[in-house]
């Protein structure tokens, strides 16, 4: 009894210890990202005004903007969800609901995990080769697009999946008892459920892709755009695009430019995790309305 009660406590003691280790860890990581977040803000903060929105890169500091970069920045995010979508929402659907669970389905699941973890750097070259050359895209907006839909497109597909796989396998037997086919019970039964986990995902897998820069320099995103983009085969520029090419500059002036843009960046991030967030509450509201 008495060794059982001190392995017990030997137990206890490694568990706080783990705690501790996992909290200061994490109020490490808040303490760098807080120092971060200040010092962007402190020098970005005084250059943030309606001129840096609303102009056009320029050579002199005082007449910069983000003009062409927050365009580029949204045509680019609404073609990456047109492409990435689909095609991701489509492949989770076929792989839960339809495919046998057979070795080669097996492996095409390892390998979308695998991808999600490939550097951007990786996509960017697959990118450069694809789109550019070879389909001719040139370097354009839609080259770009398809880049970065397929950055994202796994993050999708696993967010997709997960989703579907919450979803309580009984509603799919309630549907198929009433007589339903398998596609019905997807989209009347399964569907509505895991919308909101699906949209979260793509959500924030858009996320990631609106910081991503590596990628777009390699497909040929321009640092200099004073022009907007008119169709989707222009050249474009995007706002880590242009935070990089001013943080090159040796003036300090582009340096309080640069972190005004880095500001815009985090604002439009915050925006799509909170409408992630308020989507995910609408759908789940709306679902219990319709369990009741």
């Amino acid at each position: 009894m008495k060794s059982n009660d001190l392995q017990k406590k030997k137990y206890h003691i490694f568990g706080v210890i783990f705690q501790a280790v996992c909290l200061s860890a994490n109020i490490a990581v808040l303490l760098f990202l807080g120092a971060i977040i200040v010092d962007v803000f402190v020098k970005g903060w005084p250059t943030l005004t309606s001129s840096l929105i609303l102009n056009f890169p320029s050579r002199v500091a005082s007449q910069a903007g983000l003009l062409s970069a927050l365009v580029g920045t949204f045509y680019m995010m609404l073609l990456t969800a047109l492409i990435a979508i689909p095609f991701g929402v489509g492949a989770a659907i076929y792989l839960e609901e339809y495919a046998r669970n057979t070795w080669f389905v097996r492996l095409i699941k390892l390998n979308i995990l695998n991808l999600a973890g490939i550097p951007s750097i990786i996509y960017g070259m697959l990118g450069l080769t694809i789109f550019v050359r070879y389909a001719n895209l040139e370097r354009s907006l839609l080259a770009g697009a398809c880049t970065m839909a397929i950055l994202v497109l796994p993050i999708i597909t696993i967010a997709a999946q997960e989703a579907l796989r919450a979803v309580p396998q009984s509603f799919r037997l309630s549907g198929y008892g009433i007589g339903m086919t398998r596609w019905q019970v997807i989209r009347y039964q399964v569907f509505p459920m895991a919308a909101s986990g699906m949209i979260t995902g793509v959500i924030l897998a858009l996320s990631r892709a609106i910081g991503e820069s590596a990628p777009l320099i390699l497909v040929g995103a321009l640092t200099f755009v004073s022009f907007l983009p008119a169709s989707p085969m222009d050249s474009f520029t995007v706002l880590s695009i242009q935070i990089y090419n001013w943080v090159g500059y040796p003036q300090k002036e582009f340096h309080a430019i640069a972190g005004s843009g880095i500001i815009v960046l985090l604002i439009l991030l915050v925006l799509l995790n909170l409408g992630a967030i308020v989507m995910r509450s609408h759908f789940q509201k709306k679902l219990k309305g319709v369990l009741k």
